[in-house]
């Protein structure tokens, strides 16, 4: 008797509890989280497409309509990413040697809702693991692209700490302009190892994820996959300022002035760090590094006992990247200029080299001195018989008749 009536009242609150769900459904207050998440890897090098189907309870619930908000977690900054959305389909970047985890939202609004926003207190979630492939410890590090003064682009990586001997490792890389993802077109090599690709000709777009694989094969087995997604505007290097202009303005002022580099980097995206070495009379020497969107820097009141010296280099500032590269450091410009003085040659600073040639010039010399001097030592012995008797004929002609 107690267990038939357990079980009326276990039936009794199930029903009520249907009937509440029921209700609150029908009066907005619930709504059911969207079904058959799927994840798609099209073999864009970690560009996935993310796909879903609205709920069931609200597929005939045309009457009110239905948005989506997707959370993906982002490898590349650690954090959970959210866009909302009124399609069933979304494509984003992942890192595939990583966990790809999603999910998804239901709001719904209208008049299923009273006219407010109403989110799913529930979520579908999908967490893919990373295949297990490739030999530990044989990823690529300090994976490195350069925009060259927006020319061209360089990438850069280094070996893995467990990478094997005779490993061969190759670069692909795609974006959305891409039908497939294509192959380094010029590989960079130190000392006959790949280490790099130069996409020298090539264009990229801007403001656009860049997907990139470096993989390879060893006598080992395949090497651990890297995959990087980078935009090539954060990555700009500009050129080189190869002269700067300094000359004494009025009032013992200095102006200094220079030209924005030659390329393709809009002037208005650089800023400029100029390093100020100032050198006082007693020899010590005070660094100032000064930031500024300008092309020229006026100091003034330098005294006459001072030597100024400025080198500088650019960036691409915030408004126009989300971060870049510094351009090399120009060669130095000073005021006063230093002459410079040439040094004695002192013994011990001479090369070895020098010493050799002197050695070789000396024997030489000493060689053809003996030569000569044999020479006509020889010389002078064979005529000597010769002289002698012509002495003696000469002197006594009428005796050497005589006896004849």
């Amino acid at each position: 008797m107690a267990i038939k009536s357990w079980l009326a009242q276990q039936a009794t609150l199930m029903l009520l509890l249907m009937t509440w769900r029921e209700s609150v459904h029908c009066n907005g207050f619930t709504v059911d989280p969207p079904e058959d998440l799927v994840i798609l890897d099209p073999g864009h090098l970690g560009q996935l497409e993310i796909t879903w189907s609205p709920p069931a309870s609200l597929i005939n619930m045309t009457e009110c309509p239905k948005l989506y908000q997707l959370e993906y977690f982002n490898t590349y900054s650690d954090s959970w990413n959210a866009v909302r959305m009124n399609r069933r389909t979304y494509s984003v970047q992942f890192d595939l040697m990583k966990d790809v985890r999603v999910r998804v939202y239901t709001l719904l609004s209208g008049p299923c809702t009273n006219g407010t926003m109403t989110k799913s207190a529930r979520y579908t979630e999908l967490i893919q693991k990373p295949p297990s492939t490739g030999v530990v410890g044989t990823a690529v590090q300090d994976f490195v692209c350069v925009y060259h003064n927006m020319k061209y682009m360089e990438c850069s990586w280094g070996k893995g700490p467990e990478t094997p001997a005779n490993s061969q490792q190759s670069l692909y890389f795609w974006h959305k302009k891409m039908e497939q993802a294509e192959e380094c077109p010029k590989y960079v090599l130190s000392s006959g190892v790949r280490s790099g690709c130069n996409f020298t000709g090539m264009s990229f777009p801007d403001f656009t994820d860049i997907s990139f694989c470096v993989n390879g094969s060893s006598p080992e087995g395949p090497l651990k996959p890297t995959y990087i997604s980078l935009q090539i505007q954060n990555h700009v290097k500009p050129d080189t300022t190869e002269k700067l202009h300094l000359q004494t303005g009025p009032d013992t002022q200095l102006e200094l002035h220079w030209d924005n580099p030659v390329g393709s980097v809009p002037g208005h995206c650089l800023e400029w760090e100029v390093e100020h070495n100032q050198e006082g009379p007693d020899g010590k020497i005070a660094l100032e590094p000064i930031l500024t969107k300008q092309t020229s820097l006026t100091l003034s009141s330098i005294g006459d006992n001072e030597r100024h010296c400025f080198r500088v280099r650019s960036k691409l500032h915030k408004y126009c990247a989300d971060k870049s590269f510094w351009s090399e450091w120009s060669p130095p410009t000073c005021r006063p200029e230093k002459k410079e003085v040439a040094p004695e040659l002192e013994w011990d600073m001479v090369p070895v080299y020098v010493y050799i040639a002197v050695a070789i010039i000396a024997v030489l010399v000493l060689s053809l001195c003996a030569w000569a001097v044999l020479t006509v030592w020889k010389s002078r012995q064979v005529k000597k018989p010769d002289s002698l008797l012509t002495t003696l004929f000469a002197r006594n002609p009428v005796l050497t008749v005589m006896e004849a």
